[in-house]
């Protein structure tokens, strides 16, 4: 049995450009760290964050400078917390055997294309999980019910307000909601959308500033428990992120990726951690909400918290609010009981892999492996359309 992947390159590239036309939304559309480097297990990516500037003063003639004005840089960390492979096994007796149907090297490919595809979805749920608990706000009204036209607007509005860049905007929906879309006259009628995209290939381009793409990994996570909790009482003010639960206070918990709305303020807000540790609320227990923080400011009071329903969190976002990066396992310096690898880099999407195969007692194991982490990097330019 040969024991090099020279002659499988063929099957490789054609494996690949199955794998690239999976339902895939978010990996095409995020902000990527990818090379065929290899890396550690959980290596830690650091990526700086500029502060803002809240130093204007008045312009004054004078004879000497006015003083230094340092800043402190903060930054946003990616962990490569994933290491995977996706085996696959030949024996002789087996390839001769297939040799004699359908053929053992098409068979190969089939396996190659299904294990670069589980690769590819688990990186593109690990995104979709990743965008749904650290966006900074959400839009919608009813849990369960497919987003409207008007949700989107809703999103834009969100992306706008935080600053996000007006360019190079995505939102990745499930197909349900693409459905619904598809279904929207205003849409579909060329005399009303100026185009015949998707009356004609059920394309769906591009809405209020986004692009529209569909994957099979779009969450609906369960909901907390927290029920008639309140916020201690005091003011809140516009960026603020903490909120102190009032003790003893409503029952249940509080968790993270809620979506949760305060008394006298129509905005939906993400929570990104919790220190609540028992089952109801206690003493000194807080919520962080994800940045940019409280959009309304109240006055001191104890605002009531509701907690919204589980529901379908399709995103939008700019490229850089969400990272991805990907690299190739580690291997011994010395080599390991592989007889022969390669890396090979999917032109489509980007990503590399290793394939490698490991001899044994007349048989072969193959192995497509990579690593890679997820990180939401910026979630003011981040928001989430309910479903």
């Amino acid at each position: 049995m040969a024991n090099t992947l020279t002659n499988l390159i063929p099957d490789i590239y054609a494996a690949l450009d199955v794998v690239s036309r999976e339902l895939v939304g978010f990996i095409p559309a995020v902000a990527r760290d990818s090379s065929a480097a290899r890396v550690a297990i959980n290596q830690t990516l650091r990526i700086p964050a500029s502060p803002g500037n809240a130093a204007g003063g008045n312009i004054t003639p004078a004879m000497s400078l006015p003083s230094a004005a340092d800043q402190t840089f903060t930054n946003k960390t990616l962990t490569i917390s994933k290491q995977r492979f996706f085996p696959f096994s030949w024996s002789g007796e087996e390839q001769k055997a297939m040799d004699t149907g359908p053929g053992y090297l098409t068979l190969r490919q089939s396996q190659i294309a299904q294990a670069m595809r589980a690769a590819v979805n688990e990186m593109e749920a690990d995104l979709a999980t990743a965008a749904s608990a650290g966006a900074s706000r959400a839009f919608g009204t009813t849990a369960g019910t497919a987003p409207v036209l008007a949700d989107w607007s809703g999103a834009k509005k969100i992306l706008d307000d935080n600053g996000a860049p007006l360019s190079d905007r995505t939102t990745v929906i499930n197909t349900t909601a693409g459905a619904a879309l598809r279904n929207t006259s205003a849409l579909y009628q060329v005399n009303t959308s100026g185009e015949s995209g998707l009356l004609r290939n059920g394309t769906l381009g591009n809405l209020y500033g986004f692009d529209i793409r569909e994957s099979a990994q779009v969450i609906t996570p369960a909901a907390g428990t927290l029920s008639g909790a309140s916020t201690a009482s005091g003011a809140l003010t516009v960026g603020q992120t903490t909120l102190t639960l009032k003790t003893t206070t409503g029952t249940g918990a509080v968790i993270a990726g809620d979506i949760i709305t305060l008394a006298n303020d129509a905005n939906k807000y993400v929570v990104v951690s919790t220190t609540q540790a028992g089952a109801n609320p206690g003493t000194g227990e807080t919520i962080t909400i994800a940045a940019p923080g409280i959009r309304m400011a109240q006055g001191a009071a104890e605002r009531a918290i509701t907690t919204f329903a589980a529901s379908t969190r399709n995103c939008a976002f700019s490229r850089n609010a969400l990272l991805l990066a990907t690299r190739l396992p580690a291997i011994p310096t010395d080599g390991d009981l592989a007889s022969d690898r390669m890396t090979l880099t999917d032109p489509n999407s980007g990503l590399s892999f290793e394939l490698a195969v490991y001899p044994g007692f007349r048989m072969n194991v193959y192995h497509v492996s990579v690593c890679w982490g997820v990180s939401v990097i910026k979630p003011e330019h981040l928001a989430i359309i309910i479903g």
